[in-house]
């Protein structure tokens, strides 16, 4: 998997007024960032810049390979089961069948496949969310508080596919204000914008 996320003097105006300016940084297959900060400094919000779903007030990003994010938008079709809303985006980001397979086997979601996602607990639609993020074979994975919701087994589950990830050459950024177990991340603490 061939992965690389460059971000060069990027500035977030949202509201108003700049969240970030002039932040930069650069990541390589396998490596991970952990992005920390208090609430409201735009942790989010780069994120969302990165996915292409917010405009940057200026500076750009480059990325080599297919991007997924996972926030607090589950974006899984609640009446259907969960296998076929995750093949329905697999298909979409460049997945397939096998690892909409391997992602609910990642996250200890297999015996849930045929449950619609309206019945899932929230621990299980966190779950979903990130098996979404994994079934796209995307290389740059971007997880807005990935942890929220997980209990300590499924924060072990999480743990293992972020190892697998970088293990295959792919970038995890992950936005969190909780540890995560990302050995040899770097760290970056946003701070507000004077």
């Amino acid at each position: 998997m061939s992965a690389r996320l460059t971000v060069e003097a990027l500035s977030c105006l949202r509201g108003g007024r700049i969240l970030f300016k002039g932040l930069g940084f650069a990541l390589q297959h396998g490596e991970a960032l952990l992005l920390t900060g208090p609430n409201g400094v735009g942790k989010s919000s780069l994120l969302r810049i990165i996915a292409g779903l917010l405009p940057a007030f200026s500076g750009h990003v480059e990325t080599s390979g297919g991007i997924a994010l996972a926030d607090e938008h589950m974006a899984l079709d609640p009446r259907l089961p969960l296998a076929e809303t995750l093949g329905y985006w697999a298909r979409i980001d460049g997945g397939n069948r096998d690892t909409v397979v391997d992602a609910l086997a990642a996250f200890d979601l297999t015996r849930l496949a045929e449950v619609p996602v309206r019945m899932l607990s929230t621990g299980q639609r966190r779950r979903a969310t990130l098996a979404r993020v994994h079934a796209a074979n995307a290389a740059i994975w971007l997880l807005d508080e990935p942890g929220n919701g997980l209990d300590a087994a499924s924060l072990a589950l999480l743990a293992a596919a972020m190892a697998a990830h970088r293990a295959k050459g792919g970038i995890i950024l992950a936005a969190s204000h909780q540890m995560l177990d990302l050995p040899g991340a770097a760290s970056l603490t946003l701070e507000a914008a004077v």
